[in-house]
């Protein structure tokens, strides 16, 4: 039962990247005259935060297992 449900899992997460669509990327400088600026599409948002969450985190999981095995020895 378990195999039938896992195969099932990978069957959707496989698919749905298929199925599924995003929205179209916004008209550059927000549909204005094109000659006036030079704005990337999606506005140039910064990625930062969300790249030092990710990897203060990673950090902490990788102190958490690295605690656990020196546990176990």
């Amino acid at each position: 039962m378990k195999k039938i449900i896992n195969i099932i899992a990978v069957a959707i997460l496989l698919i749905a990247p298929l199925v599924l669509s995003a929205q179209n990327p916004p008209h550059p400088n927000g549909g204005n005259n094109p000659a006036g600026g030079n704005n990337p599409v999606g506005g140039g948002a910064p990625i930062d935060g969300g790249l030092s969450v990710m990897l203060v985190m990673c950090a902490a999981y990788c102190m958490r297992k690295t605690k656990q095995l020196n546990e176990l020895k």
